[in-house]
């Protein structure tokens, strides 16, 4: 009888969890800036809801150094005497957002510009993890730029590492000056983002 009853139980939380999934889209869905949130690869439903969330219109961040240094993704480098050692994310920082944008960065792989941006960490000899956490700190200024200014992500070359962290892909503008005046879809047609293999627990990986 045990087993039966949990059988229940567990598809009745299924059933509400999909409810309560269709419900978020929905109001995702008529927030204005729910396109240009889910133009930029790896950024699905969820992910959305939790920068719309976390950081709403972006405007409340003077810059996107801010905007970074609020998720835990602002670079850093540790020091002792008279030794510099290499560069790494702080500990601190909303954990919920620095998740987010870590996660849709591993999503974002197979978008041709953040692949060549990983692709080049990776040779300048960063780990997997601390290449997507540089990515996404780069793709978190390219989200501060497109909040503040109302763009969708549209990228015409790959980002490139001498651009520095402040660095943006281009993006084309939305009709008028504020996404609520968009119309149409974004130029960007997403891939299956958020379905990709499950990518390492950064919190628990070693530090550059």
């Amino acid at each position: 009888m045990i087993v039966p009853s949990l059988a229940k139980s567990l598809a009745a939380v299924h059933e509400q969890r999909r409810a309560l999934e269709t419900r978020i889209e929905a109001l995702l869905e008529a927030h204005p800036l729910s396109q240009v949130l889910t133009s930029m690869p790896g950024i699905g439903v969820r992910t959305a809801a939790v920068l719309l969330a976390t950081i709403g219109d972006g405007s409340s961040f003077p810059t996107a150094a801010h905007l970074a240094s609020y998720a835990g993704l602002a670079p850093a480098t540790r020091q002792s005497g008279t030794s510099i050692h290499g560069e790494h994310a702080p500990r601190g920082g909303n954990r919920q957002l620095k998740r987010a944008m870590f996660l849709s960065a591993f999503a974002a792989l197979h978008d041709p510009a953040s692949r060549t941006y990983y692709e080049r960490c990776r040779a300048r000899g960063k780990t997997h993890t601390q290449a997507l956490l540089r990515l996404a700190r780069h793709r978190i200024s390219v989200l501060f730029a497109m909040l503040r200014d109302g763009t969708f992500y549209e990228p015409r070359t790959p980002y490139s590492l001498d651009e520095g962290h402040g660095g943006t892909p281009r993006a084309r503008a939305l009709q008028g000056s504020h996404p609520t005046r968009a119309r149409g879809p974004p130029p960007h047609q997403r891939g299956p983002a958020e379905r990709r293999n499950r990518p390492p627990n950064w919190s628990s990986a070693k530090r550059p």
